[in-house]
């Protein structure tokens, strides 16, 4: 009976290690320039170099992730309180029309664009939803998110205040 118990305590403790997995953490591009990429998806145009001056948060999601969709009312709060931030939410969805209307449905104020192919993403090696990198003034990751935030929690507004 201790050797199940033992071996259903490491299967937890993986799973719990596995789901965390970079929340907050410091990825290898962490000091690193961010990959420059221009998104166009016939309603915006972005390109990550036009926000060098200013701190971003890059947001990958999609219509379809649950905790996408859970994120965004804190992240376009943050964006409220922190008017110096630029968030740049990028889905990654499929269906363009879905995309474009779930931001109408549900009144998204936030600059976002549409990467069908993922080549941001990819970019980024992003393939997890939502992934979210704080980028500093001068185009350098300064910080990784895995999973859904709450950004307007006093640590985040703090770290995004002081960098």
């Amino acid at each position: 009976m201790d050797s199940v118990k033992h071996a259903c305590f490491i299967l937890i403790a993986f799973l719990l290690l596995a789901a965390g997995c970079d929340r907050g953490s410091h990825p290898r591009q962490t000091g690193r320039p961010a990959p420059d990429f221009t998104v166009t998806d016939g309603s915006h145009s972005v390109h990550l170099a036009n926000y060098r001056g200013k701190i971003v948060v890059l947001n990958f999601w999609a219509t379809w992730c649950i905790p996408c969709i859970a994120e965004l009312p804190s992240l376009m709060d943050m964006q409220r309180q922190l008017p110096e931030v630029q968030v740049l939410a990028v889905s990654v969805d499929a269906d363009p029309q879905a995309y474009r209307d779930y931001l109408v449905q549900h009144k998204i104020t936030l600059l976002t664009v549409n990467d069908a192919a993922h080549r941001s993403a990819d970019l980024f090696g992003t393939y997890r939803w939502p992934e979210t990198y704080v980028i500093d003034q001068h185009g350098v990751i300064r910080r990784k998110f895995i999973g859904a935030q709450d950004w307007t929690s006093a640590e985040i507004l703090d770290y995004l205040r002081r960098l």
